[in-house]
C-alpha cells in the first residue's frame, strides 16, 4: 500500500474496517454499592443512601445496589432488604440487586426488586468457592432464577464471572464462557454480562470472548464488568468499543473486589471511564465534577483513598485549572 495515498486512521475508519461504528453514546451501571462496598467495613443505612443520592445527582440511571447473599459471607451487605425499601426515591432509576442462588433470588422478590443479576462463575474452583456449587448445578438454579424473576415481571441478567482467567485454574476457555451463555440465553436470559473478575483481561481477548459469546446470544445486549487490577480496564474498554460493546459497569472511586478471588481488586472507576468516554465525544449523561463529588465523600465513608485517576487530577475537558491561572484561553 502507498502510504502517501492512504487515508489517515481514526478510530472511527478502524472500528468500520471491521464492521461496526463506535458508539454516540454509553450506558454505564454504576455498582459502586454493590461490588465496591463487598469488601469494605460495613457502611451505615444512610451512608449507603447518601451514596445513591449523590450517585443519581450526577447523572447515573443504573445502579446495582446491593446484593442478596449469606450475610455471614459478605457482612458489608447483610443490610440489602433494609436498603431495597428505600429505593423508590428514585423511580428514574433502574436498580439491580445480584443474586447466588435461588434463596437469594426469592429474598429479592419478596423485597420488591424483580431485576435480578445472576452470576455463574466460569471455572470450577471459583463456583464452589463463590457458590458452594459445580458450574452444572449454577446453570440449573440459573434456570429456575430465570423463570422466578419472568414469572414476577421483572428481568434477569447473568454475569459470567471469571469469564477471562481464574486465581486457582488460570485461563478460562471462551467455549466454556459461551456455552454457559447459549445455556441460559435459551432459558430466557435477559441480558449478559462478562466479568474480568479479578482484572487479566486484555483487548484482544475481550474482542475475541465478546464475539463468542455473541454468536451464542444473537440480539443480546453483551456488557463488560471490569477490574482495573493491572490498569488495562480502560484499554480494554476501547477495544470493545470498536467492535460496539455500550454497556459497561464501573465503581465510584475504583471501589470493589471479590472476597472469593484472590488478587482481585477494584473496579474501574466510574470518574475515569467517564472522563474517558466524554474526551472522545461519546456520551455518558453524567457529570465528572458531580462524580468526583461523591467520590470524596465515598473516601470518607470507607475511610481510605480511592484509587481513580480522577482523584488525583482534573479532567482534560474545559483544562480547569489552567484556565483558572490564566495559562491558557479556553472557548465558551
Amino acid at each position: 500500500m502507498n502510504e502517501q495515498n492512504s487515508e489517515p486512521l481514526t478510530l472511527e475508519s478502524m472500528a468500520a474496517a471491521v464492521g461496526h461504528t463506535l458508539p454516540q453514546a454509553v450506558d454505564i451501571r454504576e455498582v459502586g454499592p454493590r461490588d465496591g462496598l463487598q469488601l469494605e467495613r460495613k457502611l451505615t443505612l444512610d451512608q449507603k443512601i447518601r451514596m445513591i443520592e449523590g450517585l443519581v445527582a450526577a447523572g447515573v440511571r443504573r445502579v446495582e445496589a446491593t446484593s442478596f447473599v449469606s450475610p455471614t459471607a459478605v457482612p458489608a451487605l447483610a443490610d440489602a432488604a433494609e436498603l431495597v425499601k428505600e429505593l423508590n426515591r428514585w423511580p428514574e432509576v433502574d436498580f439491580c440487586v445480584l443474586v447466588a442462588g435461588i434463596g437469594g433470588a426469592r429474598r429479592a422478590l419478596a423485597a420488591g426488586i424483580t431485576h435480578l443479576e445472576y452470576v455463574v462463575s466460569a471455572s470450577e474452583s471459583h463456583a464452589k468457592a463463590n457458590a458452594g456449587k459445580t458450574i452444572t448445578e449454577s446453570i440449573e438454579a440459573g434456570k429456575q432464577i430465570i423463570k422466578m424473576v419472568h414469572e414476577a415481571g421483572g428481568i434477569c441478567e447473568v454475569i459470567v464471572a471469571i469469564a477471562f482467567d481464574c486465581p486457582f485454574e488460570g485461563p478460562t476457555p471462551p467455549s466454556r464462557v459461551a456455552d454457559i451463555v447459549r445455556t441460559l440465553v435459551d432459558a430466557g436470559a435477559d441480558r449478559i454480562c462478562l466479568g474480568d473478575t479479578i482484572g487479566t483481561a486484555t483487548p484482544d481477548r475481550v474482542i475475541a470472548l465478546v464475539q463468542a459469546v455473541r454468536a451464542q446470544a444473537p440480539g443480546h445486549s453483551i456488557g463488560l464488568h471490569l477490574h482495573n487490577t493491572r490498569d488495562t480496564a480502560l484499554a480494554n474498554v476501547l477495544a470493545a468499543l470498536m467492535i460496539g460493546v455500550t454497556d459497561f459497569d464501573a465503581a465510584i472511586g475504583g471501589l470493589g473486589g471479590c472476597p472469593f478471588a484472590p488478587g482481585a481488586s477494584g473496579n474501574l472507576a466510574t470518574e475515569d471511564l467517564t472522563n474517558f468516554l466524554e474526551d472522545m465525544g461519546i456520551h455518558t449523561g453524567l457529570n465528572i465534577a458531580e462524580l468526583k463529588q461523591i467520590s470524596a465523600e465515598v473516601a470518607t465513608f470507607v475511610g481510605h483513598e480511592l484509587s481513580a485517576a480522577l482523584t488525583k487530577c482534573e479532567p482534560r475537558i474545559g483544562f480547569t485549572y489552567a484556565a483558572e491561572h490564566h495559562l491558557v484561553q479556553t472557548q465558551h
